[in-house]
């Protein structure tokens, strides 16, 4: 149970109106605390510290009613104290809820430790609040290096391979999670420059050009595998490599001898299968990537269709009701009455007028007869222009292989020119640009992209990028 461990208040005061002080208070401690040889700081330094933090801005005030009253007597006034005297109460509460505790040493010196459940919460809420990049890539490594080493605790070294293939496996299920994120974040876009920030400015920062794009590239899990899974299938069946590993997990864990036997098979199978498992993943997750970026293309597309047709009408419509529903913050999964609706279309009530006027089904049975079918000739005239039309349809169709003719073609000559050099006369043209700046985190293409400042042209605004050949 984790309130066995952890103090049932312990989140209290991360829950309280002014946890933003708490919790810079906390992350100062830590700070000070790590260029010790301990998790534990002279409570006269640590003071000092927060007297300073609170001296600073002496409008940072910790009077909330809801802890005033922490250890049953009321603190009066905790808003006209001193900058030390709220240090003072900061540390009171902290210790009060199982954040920290006061030793004693033997010169009667107190010590502020953190106590070691608070340490590893405080490093993973630092990790979330950085936005860590995970580097797979280290994981891989890491697994590699252990089966390389010569090591005399077997037990030990299998211990850190399973813990860095659970962090490998984990890192990217919850990549895979997060596309679901920002798919679903593609329905409350309302512009064109929205979806392409969502697409270029965040989910290729946060999701492709971070260390996965390594992992599927450059540095590819490939690389290593075989080795990996060739020790891993060897060990499984070395009795002797087995014995010396449940030796050490024996007397590691404290469990008998027969259960670490078990415990050492179990991991080297746990890691074999996931290793098997890796490259459907990385399939999902690039599945998944590419059809985020078609749909945020379709969108953009969608949205810049401003023709006076069936289709831009259609659009005008399905936007208003888009609006409408996000002004009111409704559930998209569920149908609702628009008022608006009920005046874009018409329908009147017709009476019947006579018999005639009502369908009349055939009555008896008649042999059906077939007729000849004569094919029409197309005269060459009509069978050249709709091939034209056809060829002129295909043409505007923007495949990869299209995509990046137009590019060679733009750097003909040259060894790299500005996105912004590039036509923009007609909406097709800035279309063109961004399957161009998509397309060039491919691995397979001929050229290659680096971002540069926002630019500004008569129709459009976009961050601007080098095409560079490769």
């Amino acid at each position: 149970m984790i309130f066995d461990v952890i103090p049932e208040n312990f989140f209290r005061v991360l829950a309280s109106p002014k946890k933003r002080i708490y919790w810079e208070c906390i992350c100062k401690l830590y700070t000070a605390m790590e260029a010790q040889l301990s998790f534990g700081i002279d409570r006269e330094a640590i003071m000092e510290e927060l007297t300073y933090y609170f001296d600073s801005d002496f409008s940072l005030e910790i009077d909330d009613e809801e802890l005033d009253g922490f250890l049953g007597s009321r603190e009066e006034n905790v808003s006209k104290k001193t900058a030390r005297e709220k240090a003072n109460v900061v540390l009171r509460r902290l210790q009060a809820y199982g954040w920290i505790s006061i030793e004693m040493n033997k010169s009667r010196q107190q010590k502020v430790v953190i106590e070691d459940y608070a340490l590893e919460i405080i490093k993973t809420l630092l990790a979330v609040s950085k936005e860590d990049k995970t580097e797979y890539q280290g994981y891989i490594y890491t697994i590699y290096a252990l089966m390389n080493q010569k090591n005399e605790h077997a037990g030990i070294t299998l211990l850190g391979i399973l813990e860095n293939t659970e962090k490998l496996i984990s890192g990217l299920k919850s990549l895979n999670s997060n596309i679901k994120k920002y798919m679903d974040r593609l329905t409350e876009t309302k512009t064109v420059a929205e979806i392409m920030d969502t697409l270029f400015e965040d989910y290729m920062i946060n999701i492709i050009d971070r260390a996965y794009h390594r992992l599927v590239t450059s540095d590819n899990v490939s690389k290593f595998r075989p080795e990996i899974m060739e020790w891993l299938y060897a060990k499984a069946g070395d009795g002797g490599y087995i014995e010396r590993a449940a030796e050490d997990l024996a007397e590691l864990k404290e469990i008998r001898e027969e259960d670490a036997k078990e415990y050492v098979l179990d991991g080297l199978h746990k890691v074999i299968d996931s290793f098997h498992r890796l490259d459907d993943l990385i399939e999902e997750i690039s599945r998944k990537s590419s059809a985020y970026q078609k749909a945020a293309v379709e969108r953009a597309k969608f949205l810049l269709t401003s023709e006076e047709d069936a289709r831009g009408q259609l659009k005008e419509i399905l936007l208003g009701i888009n609006e409408i529903a996000l002004n009111r913050s409704l559930d998209f999964n569920s149908i609702y009455e628009f008022e608006f609706l009920d005046h874009l279309i018409k329908l009147s009530s017709v009476s019947v007028l006579d018999m005639e006027s009502l369908y009349q089904p055939k009555e008896g049975k008649t042999e059906f007869a077939p007729e000849k079918t004569v094919p029409k000739q197309m005269d060459e005239g009509t069978k050249s222009e709709k091939k034209k039309r056809m060829e002129e349809k295909l043409n505007r169709v923007l495949s990869v292989e299209r995509v990046e003719q137009y590019v060679m073609e733009r750097l003909s000559g040259k060894e790299r020119i500005r996105a912004s050099q590039l036509p923009l006369a007609t909406e097709e043209d800035f279309v063109k640009m961004i399957y161009v700046r998509l397309y060039g985190q491919r691995r397979k293409h001929h050229y290659r992209i680096e971002l540069l400042e926002p630019v500004e042209t008569e129709h459009y605004q976009f961050c601007d990028f080098w095409i560079i050949k490769i």
